[in-house]
């Protein structure tokens, strides 16, 4: 580790291969805390090379324990995070409004690390059961449409480098990874990035897969669609923007989406909002990401996908998809 730091701190980019034997170290517990904490803070410092994010991909994919969902095809929603927002669960939502329209969900998601609450806290608040067992994880896309990935039971290589970022408490290329390591490989994916270079290199590193994928940044910032700004989105066959005006709906202000100050806070906003007592601007930004989740799966349109949705939350087929998964965990 001495010999790599030494490179990056004078500036030099590790090879793919060079990238991937690191994470694997860590993996090994062949570096102390100290090193991997210098590794990380690195990365904040400097822009990561493609060939960099390529090999920490690589090294996740193949270390972490697979799950089978190809009889399904799934999409995952799914943030960096690390925009500094503190919105509430957004991607999280707008994944159980399209579960409850007909889409196959397979979320993946941690705790929250720069952010007060990340999707894993809110999911365990509501009483969620956690399984890396593929038996469950296919009930649950078979009765409630949508399953739950929690990241440390699937990226077991990562056990030795969670409680530095925990104690770091700010974004680390490990959320530049997130969205990219879904360990059951869904065919499809909503992914948010928390600026526009990154959104470049995913959508470069997902050019040479067979996902079909878009890619979001909300150019204030956010790393979803806002509805504050217009987002740039990457797809596999085009490039462009959205605006409210996709949607036939009003701008909103940054202060509308703000999340709960505590876990239970943001526990307690996401079941007034999945149960159709949200404000019409909580509705509408979670419509327009699970409507572009429904439009990247069936090929509809924006406006369309964010009907599908809104129809989807207010009939509360949503919150029914929310209460399968909930029984399926009392199993």
């Amino acid at each position: 580790m001495k010999n790599i730091l030494n490179r990056l701190i004078n500036h030099e980019m590790l090879s793919k291969e060079e990238a991937k034997n690191v994470l694997v170290n860590i993996s090994n517990g062949s570096y102390n805390t100290s090193q991997i904490s210098a590794f990380l803070t690195v990365y904040m410092m400097r822009s990561i090379s493609i060939e960099e994010l390529a090999g920490f991909r690589e090294a996740l994919l193949e270390l972490c324990i697979r799950v089978d969902l190809s009889a399904y095809n799934t999409i995952d929603l799914c943030g960096t995070g690390g925009d500094g927002k503190d919105t509430f669960n957004i991607s999280t939502l707008a994944s159980f409004v399209a579960a409850g329209a007909g889409i196959k969900v397979a979320k993946h998601g941690n705790y929250g690390v720069s952010s007060i609450s990340g999707s894993s806290n809110v999911i365990e608040k509501l009483g969620i059961k956690f399984s890396n067992e593929n038996d469950f994880l296919e009930r649950s896309i078979d009765k409630a449409g949508i399953c739950v990935l929690h990241a440390p039971l699937f990226h077991p290589a990562m056990k030795n480098v969670g409680p530095i970022r925990k104690d770091l408490a700010v974004k680390t290329f490990f959320n530049m990874l997130g969205p990219m390591v879904n360990p059951s490989f869904p065919k499809n994916q909503l992914v948010g990035v928390f600026n526009l270079e990154l959104a470049r290199m995913y959508a470069y590193l997902y050019q040479s897969t067979d996902v079909n994928f878009t890619i979001l940044h909300s150019l204030d910032g956010y790393d979803e669609i806002s509805l504050t700004s217009p987002t740039k989105i990457i797809t596999s066959s085009m490039e462009g923007m959205l605006s409210n005006e996709s949607f036939d709906i009003r701008l909103l202000s940054q202060n509308e989406i703000e999340g709960g100050k505590t876990i239970d806070e943001s526990a307690q906003m996401f079941t007034d909002i999945i149960s159709g007592k949200g404000t019409e601007a909580q509705n509408n930004v979670v419509c327009a990401n699970a409507g572009m989740a429904i439009a990247t799966v069936t090929k509809c349109s924006p406006l369309e996908g964010f009907q599908i949705a809104k129809e989807s939350l207010l009939s509360g087929k949503g919150l029914n998809a929310l209460n399968k998964l909930q029984e399926l965990s009392k199993i």
